[in-house]
């Protein structure tokens, strides 16, 4: 004996009438709404790689293009190769700039990094005035950078500058702080640190607010210290923002070029009587435009180019490790 347990079929119930034009404009509207989706993206960053390839690209491919002539300044070119970038291997003038860049690069970037991290982990702590505190930060980022310029000359200058003075109470003699290679580093790097420490705490503050709370709080039902949870759980979590900080100050940094000019004040791009603080930025604006070389500043302007993706790529493989086990 067996049991038949199908269930009859429910009967279909008649859905409401489309008007007889629906599929075509439903086609119609299906495909525009494809282009839309997938154009809109492309017109809308389409602007910037336009701007980009204007004022980035072309300005690439035509220094290099020069680069290989010796071209001087409204005068006649011709073809000479690769000869500028040899040139430029050996002169000792190209490598006194790239020394001064670097010198005054480490001595600037590695303490205003440190202290921008100290200032953010401050400022992100409940503390009176907080809001008073983040924004004064950043009032150096609104100066002009010729007006700190002229400030900090002033203020090392060897007889009247407060620098002198200050060291004098201590008995330190009165220093010439352009005339030797570490003291106009040194000075330089202090204008560089004093503008741009709050720009780069502001960002790593904005990073550090967005790692959960929740972290910290089972870290310290755990006996962790305020100490460990900075170093086990904040810096891990800033490692992206750090290595975007760190290539924005190598960028910056190697390509220096306003404070020691007015650091030096006669802008003659010579930095300094025996060119101690000469940067490459100025070495490339003096051989294009002071000796009216413009093939020579190119290749110089191209290893520049190189020495910023050598130091990025060198910052990036120390900042990826910080944090973590790699």
């Amino acid at each position: 004996m067996t049991l038949n347990v199908d269930a009859p079929a429910p009967a279909r119930r008649p859905g409401p009438r489309r008007p007889s034009g629906h599929r075509s404009a439903g086609r119609g509207g299906s495909g525009f709404a494809r282009f839309d989706l997938r154009a809109t993206p492309y017109f809308l960053v389409s602007p910037y790689f336009l701007l980009f390839a204007i004022f980035g690209v072309f300005p690439l491919g035509y220094t290099l293009w020069v680069s290989l002539y010796d071209w001087e300044l409204a005068g006649d070119k011709s073809f000479i190769g690769l000869d500028n970038y040899i040139a430029l291997i050996t002169d000792g003038s190209f490598w006194n700039a790239v020394v001064n860049t670097l010198g005054i690069f480490v001595i600037s970037t590695i303490p205003q990094l440190i202290l921008a991290l100290v200032i953010s982990n401050a400022l992100n702590k409940r503390i009176r005035g907080r809001l008073f505190f983040r924004l004064g930060i950043l009032l150096p980022l609104v100066t002009s950078v010729v007006a700190v310029a002229v400030v900090f000359t002033q203020l090392y200058g060897r007889d009247y500058g407060m620098i002198n003075w200050f060291l004098g109470l201590f008995g330190v003699d009165a220093i010439e702080w352009q005339n030797q290679s570490w003291s106009a580093w040194l000075a330089i790097s202090t204008m560089i640190d004093w503008r741009w420490t709050g720009y780069n705490a502001i960002i790593l503050l904005a990073a550090m607010q967005t790692i959960p709370k929740d972290l910290y709080e089972a870290a310290s039902l755990d006996g962790a210290s305020p100490r460990r949870q900075f170093w086990q759980i904040t810096v891990p979590m800033l490692r992206p923002t750090l290595v975007f900080v760190v290539f924005i100050s190598t960028i910056g940094g190697l390509t220096l070029f306003t404070e020691p000019v007015m650091f030096e004040g006669n802008p003659t791009m010579a930095g300094g009587a025996t060119g101690q603080y000469q940067t490459v930025a100025m070495f490339i604006v003096k051989e294009a435009f002071r000796d009216f070389d413009m093939g020579y500043a190119s290749a110089a302007a191209w290893l520049l180019f190189a020495l910023i993706l050598i130091g990025t790529l060198i910052n990036y493989s120390f900042t990826r490790r910080i944090g973590g086990k790699k």
